[in-house]
């Protein structure tokens, strides 16, 4: 955007677009994970739901076999995992060796750690889409997970809505915890 009005290259619209996007959502994820303690990062909002537990010394993350209402709502453990699922895949699938399955994303089991490694992720995905050629926006080349033969700004626009999505649902659970604790 020059001087108020969009650049005449409908690429350039589409990143500044996706970037807009992304930057929304961020701020509405780093509001809701400001503040946030492992009690509240580990509470069950319901006692059924997606959830992250302990095994073997690594935390797992719970897989929905179901899009049901009736599977409950997740902790915000489980959602953060979801955020850092959905980030690793694509930044591996597009970007890296596209080897990245879902069993080898482990939760990290605190607040902290899983903050600093979703910021590190938002600072890869950014350096990627900062990185793109105009034409890279337009093909499919890197649109590898969770779908194909879409172009790539369709794949960075599903991620700004992902990311969206969590945060709303982390935030919403944040409400639930604050007046279970009254």
């Amino acid at each position: 955007m020059q001087d108020g009005k969009y650049s005449p290259n409908p690429t350039g619209v589409i990143r500044s677009t996706l970037d807009f996007q992304f930057q929304i959502a961020w701020q509405m994820l780093d509001l809701h994970l400001t503040g946030l303690q492992d009690e509240e990062f580990h509470w069950r909002p319901a006692p059924k739901g997606l959830h992250v537990y302990r095994q073997s010394g690594v935390w797992l993350a719970e897989w929905p076999v179901s899009e049901e209402y009736g599977i409950g709502p997740p902790s915000i453990s489980w959602l953060t995992w979801h955020i850092t699922y959905w980030w690793s895949m694509v930044l591996n699938h597009s970007f890296g060796s596209g080897t990245l399955v879902r069993e080898d994303i482990h939760s990290l089991g605190n607040i902290q750690e899983t903050r600093d490694q979703i910021h590190e992720m938002s600072c890869e995905w950014k350096r990627e889409m900062s990185a793109l050629t105009d034409d890279a926006f337009l093909s499919t080349e890197r649109t590898l997970w969770p779908f194909t033969d879409k172009p790539f700004h369709e794949l960075a626009a599903w991620l700004n809505l992902e990311m969206m999505k969590n945060a709303a649902e982390i935030g919403y659970c944040r409400f639930l915890y604050a007046v279970h604790k009254q």
